[in-house]
This record gives structure tokens, sequence and C-alpha cells, in this order.
């Protein structure tokens, strides 16, 4: 075989590789429209949700104290929004929580009734806010 002939060998298989290095690399780029849209809404910034005042309330004041041309004044010390909890309930909450797990792990509850629990759990976590904010709206 001739030099020309090795080389031309080595030319074409090398063009080969990069063209399937290539279909690869785009074979792995491309997603489904199911898959944009779920990638788009990871990166949708959270809706802000604003609180009207019904009918014949006045506009909340902001707890931030104000100069006298209008601008809030961050100096003063802020107040919570609502209640927070205190340390005795959050550890109380986490008693609770300990002697569900216990009673599971000792048999004294089914599996069933344990996962019902978790669920109610669930539940009052995931509607406690909307409840709580209509709590306040009202």
């Amino acid at each position: 075989m001739t030099t020309n002939g090795i080389f031309g060998i080595v030319l074409a298989t090398r063009m080969a590789l990069v063209a399937a290095a290539a279909a690869m690399t785009l074979a792995g780029c491309t997603l489904t429209p199911e898959q944009k849209a779920a990638a788009a809404a990871r990166r949708a910034p959270p809706t802000a949700v604003v609180m009207t005042p019904t009918k014949g309330e006045e506009p909340a004041q902001s707890g931030l104290a104000h100069y006298p041309d209008g601008y809030p004044s961050f100096g003063a010390p802020l107040t919570a929004a609502n209640v927070q909890m205190s340390n005795e309930e959050a550890a109380s909450l986490g008693q609770k929580l300990s002697a569900l797990r216990v009673q599971r792990d000792a048999g004294a509850i089914s599996e069933a009734e344990y996962q019902r629990r978790v669920a109610e759990y669930r539940k009052l976590a995931a509607e406690h806010g909307t409840d709580a904010l209509s709590a306040i709206g009202n």
C-alpha cells in the first residue's frame, strides 16, 4: 500500500469519527415538547400573591416606619406578620412525630394507619398556607 492510500484511510476514519461524535452530541440535545415545558416551568419565577382589601376596608398600612416624604425607613424594628410558632409548640410537634415513628417501629400501629397519618400531616402542610392567608384576609 502506498503512503497516499494510508493517509486517505486515516483521513476518512477521522472524518467518520468526528461526524459520529457530532451526531451523538446533537442527538443528546433534543428534548421533547413535554420536557421543554417542564424545564421552562422550573425556570419560571414564582407568582406573587396580592391580597386586596374587601369593600369598606381601608388598605392595610405596612409595618415599616416612614419618613415625612413618604419613603420607608428601615431603621425601626420589624414585627412579624402573624403569630409565630413558639418553642414549646415546635417541641410538642416534634414529640408527636417521634411518637408516631416509635409506634410504627414497634408495630403498635399498622402501616396503613401510619400512611394515613402521614398523608394527613402532608395535607395539613400543603393547605395550611392558603388557610392562613384566607384567615388573615378576613
